[in-house]
């Protein structure tokens, strides 16, 4: 029996709003886990007349090892901006294209989401063909070795997951 029958038309999206809700009501309760659950079964069910088709995910237990490497980069780039701002030095703003190796359209979110979560850059613009991401960088001294970070640490691990 699919996820799908049991009225769970979008399993992950319901378990991302029961542990989202949990995070915050700010401890685990009877009453918590009550209104997360109700909010995990009715939230998919309006809205699964939104979502085109449920996006595919070939190898989920990459995304806790994304996961992990997201949250450590915010971490190292919110003390480097920190530091760059207290610096006297001048930062080094730059627009970069980046070719996108990745075509899903998920994958794609999920990297410019990522870019922008990440103190200090920010995804500005992705091409009307979908083959380059435009970012802009608070401090940059090489175009092409931010390129091969982002692609290293990010759109490889997305590609494993989507493609």
């Amino acid at each position: 029996m699919t996820a799908e029958r049991l009225g769970f038309p979008q399993p992950w999206l319901s378990v991302a709003l029961f542990v989202v809700w949990q995070f915050l009501a700010d401890g685990v309760s009877g009453a918590s886990v009550v209104m997360g659950t109700i909010l995990a079964v009715i939230i998919p069910q309006i809205t699964h007349r939104f979502w085109p088709d449920s996006p595919k995910m070939h190898k989920p237990w990459v995304l806790i090892r994304y996961l992990t490497v997201v949250i450590y980069d915010i971490i190292v780039a919110s003390i480097s901006v920190a530091i760059l701002i207290l610096n006297p030095r001048r930062p080094r703003p730059a627009f970069v294209s980046y070719p996108l190796t990745l075509d899903h359209p998920l994958g794609i979110t999920m990297l410019a989401s990522t870019i922008s979560l990440t103190p200090g850059t920010v995804s500005t613009d992705v091409s009307d063909d979908g083959s380059l991401l435009l970012i802009h960088a608070l401090d940059v001294d090489d175009n092409e070795e931010l390129i091969r970070t982002i692609h290293q640490r990010y759109e490889k691990p997305l590609m494993e997951m989507f493609q």
